[in-house]
């Protein structure tokens, strides 16, 4: 098996174990070379604002922070694991309602410990960010 196809594999292994993820019906749709996507489908039980139907914000951060790291996974120097260490999120607009919410993240820089990730959060509208992100992550050798 390829040494992308087997990294792919780990990071889905390593989000299928992830309850919150199940609990968003998030799933891994891109991975690799330092880069992730992620998507899921609007649910009626993430809405934060019953009164208009957007996502609950907090849906929003879960699912840039997980493809953060996801992203870190699929960096070449091949780490095995990562946690959150920080992660700064600008929302800059509601996601439309009932429309899939996506985020794509990259591991721009890493060290021996750190690892350095931009994401963005995105529904149809692929011109206009939902949210931006900024996040430190651990490094497993």
């Amino acid at each position: 098996m390829p040494q992308d196809d087997e990294r792919a594999k780990i990071a889905k292994q390593f989000m299928d174990g992830l309850p919150h993820v199940s609990a968003l019906g998030a799933r891994l749709t891109g991975f690799g070379d330092t880069r992730a996507e992620i998507e899921m489908e609007w649910r009626a039980d993430l809405v934060g604002d019953p009164r208009t139907g957007v996502i609950h914000g907090g849906v929003v951060s879960a699912l840039m922070d997980t493809c953060g790291g996801a992203s870190v996974m699929a960096h070449p120097d091949l780490p095995n694991g990562t946690a959150t260490i920080s992660l700064r999120i600008d929302y800059m607009r509601s996601a439309t309602p009932r429309q899939k919410l996506r985020a794509r993240a990259e591991c721009f820089h890493i060290t021996r410990t750190v690892a350095f990730v931009r994401a963005i959060a995105l529904d149809d509208d692929e011109e206009r960010p939902v949210a931006t992100a900024t996040g430190s992550f651990t490094v497993e050798r």
